[in-house]
């Protein structure tokens, strides 16, 4: 990526990778401008200003400040003055493990808690004439799931990146570890 003071040149690999996170991005939750803009703030070596974001994907200024708010507010940006320049320069966490715990902690947070706060609410009050009901029954069974999940998620949330990325390169052999770990149990 060729970068000049108020725009940057962007190859077909970089330009395709772009215009992917903005069609990805409402399936995402986020609009196509802003999947574009951090596409472009990822794969870019230097931090961006607004007007080079703005120059580079051929947006206006105010739009670029919309999307540099819902950025902010999703957590995913970094912010960075450089000495004697006045403008502020953005950019993205370097490793992309720390991207994705952002992102998921995220989620949970608009997504995950309000439905198991519902969820803890209507297990309380157990409303209705029959509380062992078969849609009270389901609900339990949801809560636990969603709990289950959330604690997981916890407990990945605190692992280094280079943990991580060795427990998801197990992926089916975990499964054998389970499998021997039962049969070693049944012997008993």
């Amino acid at each position: 990526m060729n970068e000049n003071q108020s725009d940057i040149e962007l190859d077909s690999l970089e330009h395709s990778f772009i215009q992917h996170f903005g069609e990805m991005g409402s399936r995402w939750g986020i609009n196509r401008t802003v999947g574009q803009m951090y596409a472009l703030m990822v794969i870019s070596e230097e931090p961006l200003s607004p007007d080079q974001v703005a120059a580079t994907l051929g947006l206006s200024r105010s739009n670029v400040s919309m999307g540099i708010k819902e950025l902010n507010a999703w957590n995913l940006l970094r912010t960075i003055s450089k000495p004697g320049d006045r403008k502020t320069y953005y950019t993205t966490p370097e490793d992309v493990w720390e991207i994705a715990r952002t992102l998921i902690a995220e989620k949970r947070k608009r997504e995950i808690d309000p439905t198991l706060s519902m969820l803890r609410n209507a297990l309380m009050h157990e409303a209705g004439p029959d509380p062992s009901s078969y849609a009270l029954q389901r609900m339990r069974e949801m809560h636990d799931l969603i709990e289950l999940l959330v604690d997981w998620s916890q407990e990945m949330q605190t692992l280094k990146s280079s943990r991580l990325k060795k427990l998801f390169r197990l992926g089916s052999r975990v499964n054998k570890v389970l499998e021997i770990t039962d049969r070693v149990k049944r012997k008993k």
